[in-house]
């Protein structure tokens, strides 16, 4: 699950990250009224307004707005209602904007400002790059960081390799302080900007842990200009992006409330409801399987045979003609979809009533596109016997003997 970036803010201070302060707006007539109550309480002029969607790239689509007065919060917020959303992320579709997130404008030091001309680049505003996930490779929780924060990490890791810092977590102990303050050291920082950098590594680290995360991400993590009071600068988080593992999330009521379903795709949505997995996708055979390594086998082999998946559809090992016939629904939404391919594996399952099963919800939902079904397992004669007898009323409706014979019939019936 994701959440937004304002949503992640306040989840960073409940755990004392600092952030900048900040208001969210469903309207742009609350901008400007907005504008004036974040910065009059930072003390400042400055204000951004960002939009709130599941996407990068906000800021060089224009979705990124600094303003100094109420009128240019206005503007900015007129313009980002009015108009979706196209990054690199969203495709040409773009996303609509319905929350807008006002906050405080962070005066950013340039590393020469806070002692860090060692970093290179002296005019560079002093930007880090902070974040936890999950190694696959070592099966632990990993500590990302680098001094060229601002950016996407991606690009910092294919240009400047040596400038990401991979720290691994004890999965028992957790981060330790003296780790925390070596990857501190590390990412190049000095004086007393050690010590908040320790602070906030300790801190997200056991935010991590304790909220079941997947990604705990700080970008950019800046430092202030030279104050009376931080000489060295402030260390203070002005973006940041959280995944939670959804295994883990019915131990947390607080964080199923930020859970914004408008977001997502509204099938993906529907199908989670019926206890479907789906995720869609860019192609035109739709795919109906039961299994998640069996449904990854399908799609594999529908584009060894040149064609391409609409979708991930696992219906799992028990699914029932409800769930089969809400999955055909799901499925012909999508009006890209040019054939189905239903592969199916009857282990404990009888595959003659899963085939009784596929008819029935076949004919509720009225099939005009190809539909090619590939049983095996339990029964399976008395299965594709049903199957042969129903083609006479589902004329589209095809039985194929294996999992290849399935993918070739499928592809060519839909050209």
């Amino acid at each position: 699950m994701k959440i937004h970036e304002h949503q992640a803010r306040d989840l960073l201070a409940s755990f004392n990250i600092p952030v900048p302060a900040g208001d969210v707006i469903t309207s742009a007539d609350q901008a400007a009224a907005t504008y004036t109550k974040v910065s009059s309480e930072a003390g400042t002029d400055l204000a951004v307004v960002k939009a709130q969607v599941f996407a990068g790239g906000r800021g060089k689509a224009g979705f990124v707005k600094l303003t100094r007065s109420p009128e240019e919060a206005a503007e900015a917020a007129n313009f980002m209602f009015a108009n979706k959303m196209v990054s690199p992320q969203t495709g040409p579709e773009g996303l609509e904007v319905k929350k807008l997130l006002v906050a405080a404008g962070v005066d950013i030091a340039t590393r020469k400002q806070v002692g860090l001309e060692h970093l290179g680049e002296p005019d560079r505003p002093a930007e880090f790059y902070l974040a936890i996930t999950t190694d696959r490779d070592t099966r632990r929780n990993m500590l990302i960081a680098s001094s060229e924060g601002g950016v996407e990490i991606e690009q910092v890791a294919a240009d400047t390799p040596d400038k990401i810092i991979k720290s691994p977590i004890h999965p028992l102990m957790g981060m330790q302080p003296n780790e925390a303050r070596r990857i501190a050291f590390e990412m190049g920082l000095k004086g007393k900007q050690i010590s908040q950098a320790t602070k906030i590594i300790m801190a997200l680290s056991t935010l991590y842990s304790k909220k079941d995360c997947a990604l705990a991400e700080i970008n950019p993590l800046v430092i202030c200009p030279p104050s009376d009071g931080m000489p060295d600068g402030q260390l203070i988080a002005i973006d940041a992006k959280f995944e939670f593992d959804g295994n883990g999330l019915f131990r947390h009521k607080d964080l199923q409330a930020l859970h914004d379903p408008t977001e997502e795709d509204p099938a993906e949505v529907e199908a989670e409801a019926a206890g479907l997995n789906f995720i869609k996708l860019d192609g035109n055979i739709g795919c109906l399987v039961n299994g998640a390594g069996l449904a990854m086998a399908t799609m594999d082999t529908i584009k060894h045979h040149g064609g391409d998946p609409a979708n991930f559809l696992d219906v799992g090992g028990g699914a029932t003609r409800e769930q089969v016939t809400k999955a055909f629904q799901i499925i012909l939404q999508d009006a890209g979809v040019q054939g189905i391919l239903v592969n199916i594996f009857g282990g404990i399952m009888d595959c003659s009533r899963i085939a009784g099963g596929i008819v029935d919800a076949a004919k509720e939902v009225g099939f005009k596109v190809p539909l090619v079904v590939r049983l095996e397992g339990n029964n399976v004669e008395a299965g594709r016997h049903i199957l042969e007898q129903a083609s006479g009323e589902l004329p589209t409706l095809q039985a194929a003997t294996d999992l290849n014979d399935a993918a070739t019939k499928v592809v060519k019936a839909v050209g």
